[in-house]
């Protein structure tokens, strides 16, 4: 069964019918930093927190795409530091048979909102191990953020990520 899957597959992407596969997922880098521990648990714990999303994507070869969700989480107290958490979160995808419009929708918004539960995990797992109360980030609309930046490229007749 597997085989005639496998078999299948190849016949599809022969054929320029579209193909999405997620090959892998992974942590490509991770930081966490507490700078004012321990002061910083003394302090009531009101904090300001700020969230940074960026993605980027590689090909690696044909339709072979890397793409990489970096997510940056800097918590203050009191104009202190109590923590920052980075993290890239990356997958390998299959993209075959989708017209660059696609596939530039899908290394830009899918691919990011497939990694994006994973990312949240690593930074709930690494504030809580840092001994702060847990961080779950909200929810992020990715076709927002890129139609927004889609937008943001027509306006200065830049290409989109591809």
């Amino acid at each position: 069964m597997t085989d005639t899957d496998t078999n299948s597959s190849t016949e599809q992407t022969a054929t320029g019918e579209q193909q999405f596969a997620i090959q892998r997922i992974y942590v490509k880098d991770l930081s966490f930093e507490t700078p004012n521990s321990p002061a910083v648990f003394k302090e009531k714990w009101e904090p300001k927190v700020d969230v940074e999303l960026n993605s980027k994507a590689n090909k690696l070869g044909d339709n072979i795409f890397e793409v990489v969700l970096s997510v940056t989480v800097t918590a203050t107290v009191t104009d202190k530091t109590a923590y920052l958490a980075e993290v890239q979160q990356a997958g390998i995808f299959t993209i075959a048979g989708f017209k660059d419009a696609e596939i530039n929708h899908m290394i830009g918004s899918f691919c990011p909102n497939i990694l994006f539960p994973y990312t949240r995990e690593v930074i709930s797992d690494l504030v809580t191990k840092g001994s702060f109360p847990q961080m779950v980030l909200s929810p992020v609309n990715f076709d927002a953020l890129f139609q927004q930046h889609a937008q943001q490229a027509t306006d200065n007749q830049e290409e989109p990520v591809h």
